[in-house]
């Protein structure tokens, strides 16, 4: 039986990409039957901030595949990226994006670069929770959970062993975020044990991209938080040597989207000169995923063998190594014309006919006893004396209710006030904690209460001090669950 899968043609090039794609899916003798969807630039212009209409919705969520082309977000404010909201609202937890070398017919320093980047897709700081603050200051919020934590990680051992990797490295900046990529580090080491016979280590991401850059044929599976993974897939991409090449999976329990990594590229929209690659390469997954192999073998082979040849649309066409430049039609006729065929200088690929969807099942998690211990006051303050930190000190430092009482303040997370140092520079966001015990103490045994933070912030409020929010301390089954200030 065909399965029926969901269309978009997007936006820029993404019409003809997307033709070109289906065109070959077509001609392989993929079993699939399309439904086609607007989303992307003309939505959005129709005044649908999320560049989807609801209708559509309704289509994606009863076939459960999106094959989709990239989309264009009209440029100004009040426009909601429609990639995150479908990776949010369909539950599409990791993203997988394969990068390999195509060398020597495209230009690249690592010929044997193989690898996978698997990214989480829906939390960190892409959850896209921003405030502004004060004058000077806004705010984004990163959020982290156990759960999508385990989630992407599992996911990565299972990719790896599902398609014989024998490497899975992490990537975080836990050594000064301890508690959000703390969380993710963690998450990986106690998963990792799980799967001895794949070997598993960790980089702090920015020397991690440093090598990924340098030595990435060292990598077979890199998992990693959402922003990370989002920068290293295209540096991957690029030292491969061309992020047009680079398809994309999307997945969740009950749904999947593939598409290129790149976007609309409007300035040659309609010109019959882009690469569509990237949206087949995605397509390949997909058949891969829906248990067509053979097709996506198939596929895959023809693509390999058309490259090779030197059929080379623009943006990889070398002269002393192509033999014809061609256009997005003629490129996707050849590799139509080699369907069947496999390539003499690059390996064959081979999938295997009985993957099937990689399933995560998760569990929630509780904590046995959770203890207030304090709070953070965020103030908007410029005080009388050129924001001196020590003027709001003053001002503050007797108050207290019950044993919650006065203990710091700080500034952009550096300690200010007391003992805080002039070259310090201070904006007017200023973080004022108060603990409900002192050192020494056992924070359990002198819990602060939600009345005594109520009461301080009356107090606050009577002092004609501007609150910009709070932030409860807590230790969570005996740990302190909250980042100490710099300097403190």
């Amino acid at each position: 039986m065909n399965t029926r899968i969901t269309v978009a043609y997007g936006d820029g090039i993404g019409p003809e990409i997307m033709e070109a794609t289906i065109n070959i899916l077509k001609a392989s003798g993929a079993k699939l039957e399309f439904d086609r969807i607007e989303i992307g630039e003309k939505v959005y212009l129709k005044g649908i901030k999320n560049g989807i209409e609801d209708s559509s919705w309704d289509t994606l969520r009863q076939n459960g595949i999106l094959l989709k082309a990239p989309i264009t977000t009209p440029q100004g404010g009040g426009y909601n990226s429609l990639n995150v909201t479908m990776r949010k609202r369909l539950g599409l937890f990791a993203n997988v994006r394969p990068v390999k070398a195509y060398s020597p017919f495209i230009k690249t320093h690592f010929p044997n670069m193989d690898l996978v980047i698997v990214r989480e897709n829906e939390e960190d700081l892409y959850a896209g929770i921003e405030y502004q603050q004060t004058a000077e200051v806004v705010q984004c919020l990163k959020l982290v959970s156990k759960t999508g934590c385990e989630r992407i990680v599992r996911y990565a051992f299972e990719y790896a062993k599902t398609y014989n990797r024998k490497r899975v490295t992490c990537m975080t900046k836990d050594n000064i975020m301890k508690l959000t990529d703390g969380l993710f580090h963690q998450t990986f080491n106690q998963i990792a044990k799980e799967y001895p016979d794949i070997a598993a280590d960790h980089f702090i991401i920015d020397i991690g991209s440093a090598f990924l850059a340098d030595r990435p044929e060292g990598f077979e599976v890199i998992v990693t938080m959402n922003l990370y993974g989002d920068i290293i897939s295209d540096i991957a991409a690029e030292v491969a040597g061309s992020v047009g090449l680079g398809g994309s999976a999307n997945i969740g329990q009950n749904f999947a989207m593939f598409e290129a990594i790149h976007g609309s590229a409007p300035d040659i929209a309609g010109k019959d000169m882009a690469n569509p690659s990237g949206l087949l390469n995605g397509a390949i997954m997909m058949l891969v995923h829906l248990g067509q192999s053979v097709v996506a073998e198939k596929i895959a082979n023809a693509l390999l063998k058309t490259i090779e040849d030197g059929l080379h649309t623009g943006d990889i066409y070398q002269e002393k190594i192509s033999q014809k430049k061609v256009g997005t039609k003629e490129f996707s006729e050849a590799i139509i014309e080699r369907l069947g065929q496999k390539p003499l200088n690059f390996k064959p690929t081979i999938f295997n006919p009985d993957i099937k969807p990689i399933k995560i099942i998760t569990k929630p998690h509780h904590y046995t006893t959770k203890i207030l211990v304090g709070v953070d006051v965020f103030l908007d303050w410029n005080g009388t004396q050129n924001r001196n930190p020590n003027e709001l000190g003053e001002q503050i430092k007797n108050l207290h209710s019950g044993n919650l009482a006065f203990k710091m303040i700080t500034n952009r997370g550096v300690k200010v006030y007391p003992d805080g140092i002039e070259e310090t520079f201070c904006t007017d966001h200023w973080r004022c904690r108060f603990a409900g015990y002192k050192e020494g103490e056992n924070p359990e045994a002198t819990p602060a209460t939600h009345q005594q933070i109520i009461d301080i912030l009356t107090q606050m409020e009577a002092m004609g001090l501007h609150t910009i929010k709070t932030e409860n301390k807590y230790y969570i089954d005996g740990k302190r669950e909250y980042s100490l200030a710099q300097g403190e």
